[in-house]
């Protein structure tokens, strides 16, 4: 399944001009924006320079806005910019619709049970992949 989902995501980022990491930073930046620079590199496990270039990509590619934090002034925040979610959505479609049908066999104990399974399985690695960036 996660080498199904990975090709999908190559595919539909090449049609996007998105790199893999760009997504991946895009995807963040629309769960948990808007974000400081300096937390979406810390979450995406990234270099702050590496993290630059890739908001520099999503900026020209008309993904994101960089903003002045009103906050303070000396720093900015990502937000991703919510026009361009329908483009996006619309290369995930068909797979969005086939979910649909396979969840509609299931009832509603399975899929809770489903869905628990899948939330303690993405911690598990979120938590898998803290510890790594930690060494």
């Amino acid at each position: 399944m996660s080498a199904e989902l990975a090709l999908l995501r190559r595919r539909v980022g090449t049609q996007l001009d998105l790199k893999g990491m760009d997504m991946d930073c895009l995807d963040l930046i629309s769960a948990h924006g808007p974000l400081s620079p300096t937390a979406l590199a810390q979450r995406a496990g990234l270099h702050a320079a590496t993290t630059t270039g890739i908001l520099d990509r999503l900026e020209r590619g008309g993904w994101i806005a960089r903003e002045r934090d009103p906050s303070d002034r000396r720093s900015t925040t990502v937000r991703a910019l919510r026009e361009r979610n329908a483009e996006l959505l619309g290369h995930f479609a068909e797979m969005n619709s086939s979910v649909e049908r396979i969840c509609a066999d299931y009832d509603e104990a399975e899929l809770e049970l489903l869905a628990g399974f899948l939330r303690r399985t993405a911690e598990a690695g979120r938590r898998a992949a803290e510890n790594l960036s930690d060494r």
